[in-house]
């Protein structure tokens, strides 16, 4: 759960960044004509200009005189862009220029500047293609924790990871040791041996497929979970089953119920404790505390309107939001009938909405604004904690997609 401002506005940059990546991927350059420079905290502006002129002088010699143009005209929009600037940021600095195809194949110059990465810049990047260059600004998106899960009893296995906060199946087994009771025939000291060298066999298995999955990424493994009913789990981490490497990187056990795929979700929750600096962590316990609210308490609310209205009344603690709620604000006045509404959408153009008054269609907008943006201010304004939710666990898909990815706990209740 996100605590305080600092936190809010670290996870609006977040969100804010990744939408902006996403409006990059979509838009498209005919020919090589997207610029995209990443500029390192260590470079001067300086020589980053005198790059910029160099590729500009170089780019007289393209033959298509639209690309040539678009290209230039790109570079100079950067370089004035840079002129802006005293100094590189702390962090670095990203820019992306160029002539993105528009509606009746016409273009449009575009311009980006990102001077606040959720990291630093490594290095130096410049990239001229037909789409702007956003992977490395992805990749420091991403959470990149890795932690290696593995559940058994003494019948089944499963292996997989936690990858920031998806949880991932990779591998599992089944075993052929026999049950504690002794068919006819055989003697109880020559069971107990056949019996115990049939669980051997089969920790051995499981350690084998664990140290497959993990010993070549072991360098990346931030840590080890083990789960499963006791005894089953000390005797496997007493016999020193797994990898060395692994096992120096065990985080602990966990008393678990199943050992099917459902038993890699249960460990994540049982390590909360020693995983409670992980995004996911916190991402989980937002939802707990919403979920037991909605099952047995009386202070959940979810659906925009109605969270806006606790929102606007100060009766929100904890708002929810999905990483993946992409919605636009609108303030729409009816040209036919004169009446004026304000409504949430996700369609492309307003030329699909009617006036709920008269039926006409394709209003005029008055104000637009992102339904994130809006409801962040309005929580900051009214000193409410803002969790943004990821999608990666089964209960943020379930805030997405149940819940219209907008829910909250409320200091009290309100009747709304």
């Amino acid at each position: 759960m996100s605590n305080g401002r600092d936190a809010v506005e670290d996870d609006s940059q977040r969100y804010e960044l990744q939408r902006v990546i996403e409006r990059l991927d979509e838009m498209e350059g005919s020919g090589t004509q997207l610029v995209s420079v990443y500029v390192p905290p260590d470079k001067q502006l300086s020589d980053v200009v005198a790059h910029l002129r160099q590729e500009h002088s170089e780019a007289s010699n393209i033959k298509s005189k639209q690309t040539r143009t678009n290209v230039q005209d790109a570079l100079s929009s950067i370089q004035s862009r840079l002129q802006g600037y005293d100094r590189t940021p702390d962090r670095g600095m990203v820019v992306f220029s160029g002539a993105v195809d528009a509606a009746g194949g016409k273009t449009e110059m575009e311009t980006f500047v990102i001077d606040q990465p959720p990291q630093k810049i490594p290095s130096f990047i410049y990239h001229c293609d037909s789409d702007f260059e956003t992977e490395p600004l992805e990749e420091m998106l991403r959470d990149k924790s890795l932690y290696l899960l593995v559940v058994l009893d003494r019948r089944e296995a499963n292996v997989g990871w936690l990858k920031g906060k998806r949880v991932e199946p990779v591998a599992s087994a089944s075993s052929l040791v026999p049950g504690k009771t002794r068919k006819g025939g055989q003697s109880a000291q020559r069971f107990a041996r056949r019996r115990k060298e049939a669980i051997d066999k089969f920790y051995k298995e499981v350690a084998e497929m664990a140290n497959e999955v993990g010993v070549p990424k072991k360098e990346d493994v931030d840590g080890v979970l083990v789960g499963g009913p006791s005894p089953t789990k000390e005797e496997f981490l007493d016999g020193d089953y797994l990898h060395h490497e692994l096992g120096k990187k065990l985080v602990g056990k966990f008393d678990v119920s199943y050992t099917d795929e459902s038993g890699l979700y249960e460990i994540v929750d049982a390590a909360q404790e020693q995983l409670a600096d992980l995004e996911v962590m916190k991402d989980k316990k937002a939802m707990d505390e919403f979920f037991e609210e909605l099952r047995g308490g009386s202070l959940a609310t979810y659906g925009e309107e109605k969270v806006r209205e606790n929102l606007e009344a100060g009766a929100v603690d904890t708002l929810l939001l999905s990483e993946d709620l992409r919605r636009r604000r609108l303030e729409l006045n009816c040209g036919d009938c004169g009446h004026s509404w304000s409504e949430t959408t996700d369609k492309p153009s307003v030329s699909q909405i009617s006036c709920p008054e008269c039926d006409s269609g394709d209003p005029e907008v008055a104000d637009e604004e992102d339904v994130v943006d809006e409801l962040v201010e309005t929580a900051e304004q009214m000193s409410t904690d803002v969790a943004f939710i990821s999608t990666d666990f089964e209960e943020g898909e379930q805030l997405k997609d149940a819940f219209g990815g907008v829910a909250g706990v409320l200091r009290y209740q309100t009747g709304i």
